[in-house]
C-alpha cells in the first residue's frame, strides 16, 4: 500500500497566513500540520508517501525534504491548478500505478492510529474504505448512507442530513477508483469531487466500507478549527518520548513558576513569569515579566515580556511586549512585532479584559 497526501490547497480560508506561507505547515503543538499526519503514516508499514503540492511546493518540500527523518520514501506531485481531489488522484497516476492507497487530506489531524484502519479495509472485501465520524452538525459535511458494512450513498453538505456520519479526509482506495474518476463530471464549481467519485464507483458496482473514527478528529479548515485542534493534541501530550511534540524537555526558571506540563527546546529563558500548562515552547524563546496559560504554543526565538497569553499560537520569531489585556484564541505570524513604544520598563499587562487577534506574518504594532 502507498499514501498519498493532499497539500495542494491555497487556503483561503486561512488568509491572511496563506498569503505568505502554506497552510499545511502551521505549527499544531509546535509540529507542523503535515508532519503530524507524516507520523502517523510512519507507524504504519507504508514506505511510499506522495504529496500532492500547488504553488506552494518549494515551503513544503524544504518543510518535508525527502523522507528520511520519518524513514520513508516521498515523491512530490505537482497539481497545476486545484481542480478538485479526484483531480488529484488522477494526477498522482503515475506514482501510485495499481496499488490500493490511503489518501489523507493535508489539513486534517487526527488521534488514531491508521494501521487499524489499514487492518480493516484488507479484512474486508471492498474497492474503497472511508473513514467516518459522528458529527452533531453534519449539514456541514458531506454526509454518508450506510446499510449494513456499506456506504450505499454519499450526500454532501445536504440541508436535511440523512445520517450523522460525515466524511472525514482520510480513504483508502484500489485502482478502481480512477475508472471512477474518468466516469465523473465536473461539479457545479468546475472541480472533480471525490465525493462524486466515490458515488460513481458505487454505480458502477464497487463495493465501498467504511470504519468509524476513534476518538477526536478535526479537518482544520478554519483558524478556529485550528486552534481547537492545537488543544485537543496538547491534551495528548506526554512528557516521555512519546510526545507528539519536537520539544520534550522541561526548561529552566529563574524566579518563576509553573503547574501542568511545560515543554520547551533548547535555550529557552523563563523570569519572573507562572506558566499554566500545557504550554509548549520552542528554542532559543526568552519570557520575562509573564502568565502563560494552558494551550499556549510559543514558536523558536520568540521575546515575551509583560504578556499574558492563553489559548493561543504564537509564532517564529515574534516579538510581543507590554501588550495590555490577556491574548486568548489568536493566532499570531511569524516575525510580527507587537510592543509599547518607548517602554523602558516591563509593566504588568491588565487583565480584566481579553484580545484576540489574527494577525499574519512580517506585521508590526505599535502603540
Amino acid at each position: 500500500m502507498k499514501a498519498l497526501i493532499l497539500s495542494g490547497g491555497s487556503g483561503t480560508r486561512f488568509r491572511p497566513f496563506t498569503y505568505s506561507g502554506a497552510k499545511q505547515l502551521l505549527p499544531a503543538a509546535n509540529r507542523p500540520i503535515l508532519f503530524h499526519i507524516i507520523d502517523k503514516l510512519a507507524r504504519t508499514e507504508i514506505k511510499d508517501i506522495g504529496i500532492i503540492v500547488g504553488d506552494n511546493h518549494c515551503e513544503i518540500e524544504l518543510a518535508v525534504g525527502d523522507g528520511k527523518a520519518w524513514n520513508v520514501a516521498i515523491t512530490y506531485i505537482y497539481q497545476p491548478q486545484p481542480l478538485g481531489l479526484a483531480h488529484a488522484v488522477k494526477t498522482a497516476a503515475d506514482f501510485l500505478q495499481d496499488a490500493p492507497f490511503i489518501m489523507i487530506l493535508g489539513d486534517n489531524l487526527f488521534r488514531m492510529e491508521l494501521t487499524d484502519v489499514i487492518r480493516d479495509y484488507y479484512k474486508k472485501p471492498v474497492n474503497s474504505l472511508i473513514l467516518l465520524h459522528i458529527s452533531e452538525d453534519p449539514s456541514r459535511y458531506g454526509v454518508a448512507v450506510i446499510n449494513r458494512e456499506r456506504v450505499v450513498h454519499l450526500v454532501e453538505k445536504p440541508a436535511v442530513p440523512p445520517s450523522n456520519l460525515i466524511i472525514t479526509g482520510i480513504y483508502i482506495f484500489d485502482h478502481t477508483i480512477m475508472d471512477a474518476i474518468d466516469h465523473t463530471i465536473p461539479s457545479a464549481r468546475g472541480e472533480l469531487e471525490i465525493t462524486d467519485a466515490i458515488q460513481k464507483q458505487i454505480e458502477l458496482g464497487g463495493v465501498v466500507g467504511y470504519a468509524l473514527t476513534e476518538g477526536w478528529w478535526k479537518d482544520t479548515g478554519s483558524i478556529d478549527d485550528f486552534l481547537e485542534a492545537n488543544r485537543l493534541i496538547m491534551d495528548d501530550i506526554k512528557t516521555d518520548s512519546d510526545s507528539v511534540c519536537s520539544t520534550g524537555r522541561e526548561p529552566k526558571m529563574n524566579d518563576s513558576t509553573k503547574q501542568g506540563i511545560v515543554l520547551a527546546g533548547e535555550d529557552v529563558l523563563i523570569s519572573d513569569s507562572h506558566l499554566s500548562g500545557p504550554v509548549v515552547l520552542g528554542s532559543h524563546v526568552s519570557i520575562t515579566g509573564c502568565h502563560l496559560g494552558p494551550y499556549t504554543v510559543i514558536g523558536d526565538n520568540c521575546v515575551l515580556a509583560g504578556c499574558d497569553i492563553d489559548n493561543s499560537v504564537i509564532m517564529e520569531g515574534a516579538r510581543i511586549t507590554n501588550l495590555k489585556g490577556r491574548i486568548s484564541a489568536s493566532l499570531i505570524g511569524k516575525h510580527t512585532v507587537i510592543e509599547k513604544q518607548d517602554s523602558e520598563q516591563i509593566q504588568a499587562p491588565d487583565r480584566e479584559y481579553s484580545i484576540y487577534l489574527c494577525i499574519g506574518d512580517d506585521s508590526k504594532i505599535i502603540f
